[in-house]
């Protein structure tokens, strides 16, 4: 389960908003073992397209430095999807290289009727995708 805070979910679904129609992507940090996300990182997509996301490669080496340096890991990597549902791609699942994180998909397509975004998040490990529960809470 991935517990987060009202604060980081208007965030990252703040910043989906902001960079439609290409997909937004970053990183929320957190003390290292911890499970608990707190440094919300927002980064450029490099690709700069509706359908795909990609971290660029300085940015993303800059990004690790600075969270080993605070003794951080990234907790949660997420992005949005601007045309469909909040579900990994073949892409993403490819992409997925951190197996203790929590991929976080932010859909910014009213594709189910509920509302103007879905915010899901996932488990990817060795391509194997499982949801799971998102518990929001104001503070930890």
């Amino acid at each position: 389960m991935l517990t987060i805070t009202q604060a980081l979910v208007d965030q990252i679904v703040a910043h989906a908003r902001k960079d439609h129609p290409d997909e937004a992507c970053g990183v929320v940090a957190g003390p290292e073992d911890s499970d608990r996300p707190e440094r919300f990182i927002p980064m450029l997509n490099a690709a700069m397209s509706p359908t795909f996301y990609e971290f660029d490669s300085g940015d993303l080496l800059k990004l690790y430095r600075e969270m080993d340096d605070r003794d951080e890991e990234p907790v949660v990597v997420y992005h949005s999807h601007t045309a469909t549902e909040a579900y990994p791609s073949r892409t993403d699942i490819s992409y997925a290289n951190e197996p203790g994180a929590h991929y976080v998909l932010v859909s910014t397509a009213d594709t189910d009727s509920l509302g103007d975004f879905q915010f899901r998040s996932y488990r990817i490990v060795e391509g194997e995708v499982t949801e799971e529960e998102v518990r929001i809470v104001e503070a930890y």
